[in-house]
């Protein structure tokens, strides 16, 4: 089973309140960006890693990867003007060896989600092994409403979950939702979203991680840095 990463860094620093790309924004010792593609580097089931950036940061995203020293990150590609045609063009980056059966797993990863443990990633890959497709998911606590009109109604919260990534699926369904849904002209807010409306994969939903958590604002960053504390090559230390 040939695996291939697929980790997106081409998001703005706006909602943070900084200048620069989030990603690069230092946690603790490093980027934010090392710590995701440290652990696909370092798993055994990941063969290859295809970082996707702003045209932008292209510069600083390989003086970093010369840095760090990642053998597994050969590809560094330019994202889209949204994160679905980013995840596209980072899967069209990996379409030959797909065509040629040379990968048969893709995991597509965010990289503003710096505490994706070495576990949590296997798990999504052996569900897409197994079943399809792996997504990470968590229960939801809070109440719930769907309002159709003036009217709202309480949904049952057992039957929900909010997804993280990493999300893996099977390479050749993966390809194929995404050039359909860029002839049809559909974006999907998530890769999982895409191949349920243009793929007949079942995708499994494995316990994610609460601790996996995307740094989108401020306060994030604060909380990002009390984890980083108790992280260690892509696992939690406490």
């Amino acid at each position: 089973m040939t695996v291939a990463g697929i980790v997106l860094a081409g998001g703005s620093g706006s909602r943070v309140q900084r200048d620069v790309n989030k990603v690069f924004l230092p946690l603790r010792d490093r980027e934010m960006l090392a710590y995701s593609l440290e652990t696909m580097d370092r798993s055994p089931m990941i063969d290859r890693v295809v970082l996707v950036v702003r045209q932008e940061d292209r510069g600083t995203a390989e003086l970093l990867l010369s840095e760090l020293s990642l053998p597994k990150v050969v590809d560094v590609v330019e994202g889209g003007a949204s994160r679905h045609q980013s995840e596209h063009n980072g899967i069209e980056a990996l379409a030959d060896r797909i065509l040629t059966g040379d990968i048969e797993i893709v995991v597509i990863h965010d990289g503003a989600r710096p505490f994706m443990t070495t576990a949590l990633l296997h798990a999504t890959i052996e569900a897409a092994r197994i079943d399809g497709g792996g997504i990470p998911g968590l229960d939801i606590e809070a109440p719930v409403y769907a309002q159709t009109g003036d009217a709202v109604k309480r949904l049952p919260n057992g039957r929900l979950r909010r997804v993280q990534t990493p999300q893996s699926f099977r390479s050749g369904p993966l390809l194929d939702a995404y050039r359909t849904a860029h002839i049809d002209g559909r974006e999907g807010v998530d890769t999982a979203e895409t191949l349920e409306r243009y793929s007949n994969l079942v995708v499994r939903v494995v316990q994610g991680d609460p601790r996996n958590i995307k740094v989108t604002f401020v306060e994030d960053i604060f909380q990002a840095e009390d984890h980083a504390a108790s992280w260690l090559r892509g696992a939690w230390t406490d």
